[in-house]
């Protein structure tokens, strides 16, 4: 009578997706996803109608104070200054307004793309690109209606801007912080599992 063998363990295989900095730790198949959700949308749009709202109520004040070319001193070099702007920020080309406006609604376009594809990548990425976007597009709708926008915030040394221009100018600067603020963790997680790879070695 022949005594049949125990039956030997068949050892799993574990199987990896991708590659990691760390090749003993598995990747996950379903990467979660960065794409904008409700939350994120609703923010960007809140963000970029207060901005809208904000810049186009105070080129109407000033459009109804004062005439074109009229300021008034305020504190020290700053005083409010109505002038009238056919290019893009602080005077650049001038008197090409289609040209403005394609490369603003260009602009526009690309930078909604890019909250669809990376929306959830940090917390404050709507309130960055709402205020860029909301800028470029209440300049846009000047230019559009117009052909030109109102600028009157004037500092002397540096020419005159609008609330649009400086909603693109702290949108771009809370951008650049906020993307690399979201590329630091990745960054720390590769260096910490480099050093630990060569502690095994």
């Amino acid at each position: 009578m022949r005594v049949s063998e125990p039956a030997r363990e068949i050892p799993q295989v574990d199987v990896r997706v991708g590659s990691t900095a760390n090749a003993l730790q598995p990747i996950s198949s379903a990467e979660r996803s960065l794409a904008a959700g409700p939350a994120q949308w609703l923010a960007l749009l809140v963000v970029a109608a207060a901005a809208i709202v904000a810049d186009q109520l105070t080129k109407q004040v000033v459009g109804r104070t004062l005439e074109v070319g009229e300021s008034v001193a305020l504190i020290g070099p700053f005083s409010i200054h109505h002038v009238e702007n056919s290019g893009i920020a602080f005077g650049l080309f001038a008197s090409q307004t289609s040209f403005v406006i394609a490369i603003t609604a260009i602009a526009v376009g690309l930078m909604v793309w890019f909250f669809a594809r990376s929306g959830r990548r940090h917390p404050v990425l709507p309130v960055g690109l709402g205020l860029v976007l909301g800028g470029s597009i209440a300049n846009l709708v000047d230019r559009v209606r117009l052909g030109r926008v109102t600028d009157f915030l004037d500092l002397d040394a540096w020419p005159a801007f609008n609330l649009a221009d400086m909603f693109i100018v702290v949108g771009v600067a809370v951008l650049f912080g906020t993307l690399v603020l979201a590329d630091r963790p990745s960054q720390m997680h590769g260096a910490r599992d480099g050093d630990t790879a060569l502690q095994r070695r």
